[in-house]
């Protein structure tokens, strides 16, 4: 390069505006704040609790570059303890074991009084060591940060060690706890939402919802509909249980069956009360035949129960109902419920505690 060229690039370098440090770090700021917005936008698309879990594990992995993630949250509406949700991502945990932390626990008091994110070593400081938590400890987690909405810790997330490894610096646990918080409302709104939809006694989902449901994926005659299953339980003799033994008795004999049809469904299955002492379940597949399966499984685990009230062993069973969409004589979803409850009928009229499919 000659002299002259040498000189009309040092006059370019020169008209550059210098590094700025209080620029680089607005800008970063910026940024972030944007990715807040997004981060706030996609946690807020959805009140499927399972479908939030993966999207505040994923983004905290991603922001944070972690390679593992878990978080602790409430199984259900009167749950006591925080639970390690099972869609946790990189830990080796023993899955014979449930990992667990007491809502009454020193570690949730900690961070319901003094909200930040902590390490183990923290943890230590503050309250020494954690006392029947030693599983969680055994997952070496680099940092655990709480989740608080309204005055109230609603879950615990925890990361693992960082791709380069470096530690977490002030301005990364503040941006954390940015995400913690956006984290910590949509689980409490999922949970109101599950508060509205959900039939306290049973736990299972209300009537209206199973409804909107079944409208909203098969009701749009816009779209291809897709086949599905209906099931429709109800207990035989239920009034027999409530004349003899009272109405506490057929509240746990709802109880108890409402729980066995929920263990015995899929995650992408929909069981509801449907009134009284009748159920339904949603199966989202075409043709019968898993449907029949479920519907025969679950009779049979209720047949085979022994439910002990003031000493005396119940025996109780169910009459089942199944009917598959067929796209040639149903013109809305409702006409497959109403088949499924003829089937019910069927079953009921043939004997009880039977499963009976109703082609059309």
């Amino acid at each position: 390069m000659s002299e002259s060229e040498n000189d009309k690039v040092d006059s370019n370098l020169a008209e550059l505006e210098p590094f700025d440090p209080f620029v680089v770090d607005h800008e970063k700021q910026i940024f972030d704040l944007r990715q807040l917005l997004e981060i706030s936008k996609s946690l807020n698309s959805t009140l499927d609790y399972s479908i939030l879990i993966d999207s505040i594990l994923f983004i905290c992995m991603a922001q944070m570059k972690v390679i593992k993630a878990g978080l602790f949250a409430k199984k259900g509406l009167d749950s006591t303890e925080f639970v390690l949700q099972r869609n946790f991502k990189g830990f080796d945990i023993d899955l014979s074991r449930e990992y667990a932390i007491p809502e009454n626990h020193p570690l949730i008091r900690l961070f319901a009084e003094r909200y930040g994110c902590y390490t183990l070593e923290d943890i230590h400081k503050c309250i020494g060591p954690l006392e029947g938590l030693e599983h969680i400890e055994a997952m070496e987690p680099s940092l655990l940060v709480p989740l608080k909405t309204k005055g109230q810790i609603n879950g615990i997330l925890i990361l693992g060690e960082r791709i380069d490894e470096t530690e977490f610096d002030p301005y990364e646990r503040e941006y954390l706890l940015n995400i913690a918080t956006l984290a910590a409302i949509s689980i409490n709104n999922a949970f109101l939402f599950e508060m509205t939809t959900t039939d306290m006694m049973t736990k299972l989902k209300m009537k209206h919802y199973f409804f909107t449901v079944l409208q909203d994926r098969y009701g749009n005659n816009d779209m291809p509909p897709k086949g599905f299953n209906i099931i429709m339980l109800d207990i035989d003799f239920f009034k027999r249980f409530n004349d003899t033994y009272g109405h506490a008795c057929g509240d746990m004999v709802l109880i108890s069956v409402a729980r066995t049809i929920a263990d015995h469904v899929r995650s992408t299955d929909i069981a509801a009360r449907y009134g009284g002492e009748e159920f339904v379940v949603l199966i989202a597949e075409d043709g019968p035949e898993t449907a029949i399966k479920i519907a025969e499984r679950i009779r049979q685990a209720i047949e085979d129960m022994e439910t002990q009230y003031e000493g005396q062993t119940l025996k109780i069973t169910v009459s089942c109902g199944v009917a598959s969409y067929n796209k040639h004589i149903d013109n809305n979803p409702k006409s497959v419920v109403d088949r499924a409850d003829r089937a019910l009928y069927q079953s009921k009229q043939q004997g009880r505690n039977r499963v009976t499919f109703l082609e059309n």
